[in-house]
């Protein structure tokens, strides 16, 4: 896919991964950014960053667990500012705790807003992509979507019904000449990622890779982009080895030492969402 002179729909757009992209596509040509988040303040904040390289910047302060909010401000959007080309679902959120100790409102907030939101926006934009025969849609997942780790279930869930979910779609949109592709980074230096208690041996990579790794995937034919050598050998080491890997994700895990001691006394990391 060529990005100049389009117009892209970044969710998450606020900070971190999803920030990154959006800088990365005005950097790279495109005409129109519609960036998408909950943090009205935080949307204001990246669009001035973005003004200046001469892109037209509309900021959309949402949350994608309301769908009938969505569903008027992307019609008025795309009335107001043309068609979208390029969907980047990039919106999400993270709790870390032991599955014995998990809430389920904690459960339920990242099932909403890391898959059912996602959905709902995608149905929305991918029938108007449908009507005008062309887009592209990336389902950001995560190196947790192939490979899941002990405290990270429900995100490791939600991430793998993404790539289930992308895979599904590519077949069925593809009559309509639109690209469905998944990026699948690894752990990224991010305000989610620094309010969790990190995997042992694991190295974070910046934001500002992950989205010029998007960039290079979005030139090739291949439905997934892995990003950094660390995501290349787990998901190697998971087809040839997957119980010696399930061994390894368990004494890199935060619960590893002292396990029943680290049970009692495990903190929650609080949702940051991306």
């Amino acid at each position: 896919m060529h990005i100049q002179g389009k117009t892209a729909l970044v969710t998450g757009a606020s900070r971190g991964i999803g920030r990154a992209i959006a800088l990365e596509l005005a950097q790279q040509g495109v005409k129109c950014l519609l960036l998408l988040a909950r943090d009205r303040q935080r949307l204001a904040e990246v669009a001035a960053e973005i003004s200046p390289l001469g892109v037209e910047v509309v900021t959309l302060a949402l949350d994608l667990a309301q769908p009938i909010e969505v569903n008027i401000a992307l019609a008025q959007a795309w009335r107001d500012h043309g068609p979208i080309h390029l969907l980047v679902n990039c919106a999400g959120v993270a709790h870390q705790t032991p599955f014995l100790q998990a809430q389920l409102p904690q459960v339920q907030e990242e099932i909403a807003i890391n898959l059912v939101g996602m959905y709902t926006l995608t149905r929305l934009v991918a029938r108007r992509m449908a009507g005008q025969r062309e887009g592209t849609i990336v389902n950001v997942s995560s190196l947790m979507g192939k490979v899941a780790a002990p405290t990270m279930a429900t995100y490791s869930a939600t991430k793998f019904a993404i790539l289930g979910f992308t895979q599904a779609l590519r077949g069925e949109l593809a009559t309509h000449n639109i690209q469905v592709k998944a990026l699948l980074p690894s752990l990224t230096d991010t305000d989610m990622v620094r309010e969790l208690q990190w995997f042992r041996w694991v190295r974070p990579m910046t934001p500002e890779k992950v989205a010029q790794a998007l960039m290079v995937g979005l030139h090739k034919e291949s439905p997934e982009i892995l990003v950094g050598w660390q995501s290349h050998l787990a998901v190697w080491c998971n087809r040839i080895a997957p119980r010696l890997l399930e061994k390894i994700l368990l004494l890199a895990a935060p619960l590893s030492q002292g396990r029943q001691k680290s049970h009692q006394r495990f903190r929650p990391a609080r949702a940051v969402t991306h």
